[in-house]
C-alpha cells in the first residue's frame, strides 16, 4: 500500500472516531504523556488532516506541527483496536 493511501485511511479512520474521542478527551495532552505509538499514529492522522495533503512535505510539516491536537484521536484508534 502506498504512502498517500495510508495517511488518507488513517485520516478517515481518525475522522470517525474525533468526534466521540473529542467528547471524552483530557483537556490536553503533555508530550511527555504520550506514547510513541500514539504520537506516531497522532502524526500519520494529522498528515492525513493537512491542507494540501497531495504535498507530502507540507502534510509533514503540518504534522509536525499540530500532531498533539490529533493525539486523542489517535488514542481512541488505538484503543478500539484492542
Amino acid at each position: 500500500m502506498n504512502t498517500s493511501r495510508r495517511i488518507l485511511l488513517t485520516g478517515l479512520a481518525g475522522l470517525a472516531v474525533a468526534p466521540t474521542a473529542a467528547v471524552a478527551s483530557v483537556p490536553s495532552a503533555e508530550p511527555r504523556e504520550v506514547t510513541v505509538a500514539e504520537e506516531s499514529f497522532a502524526r500519520t492522522i494529522a498528515a492525513a488532516h493537512a491542507p494540501d495533503v497531495t504535498c507530502a512535505r507540507q502534510a509533514e510539516r503540518y504534522a509536525d506541527a499540530h500532531w498533539l491536537e490529533y493525539v486523542v484521536a489517535a488514542r481512541a484508534v488505538l484503543g478500539a483496536r484492542v
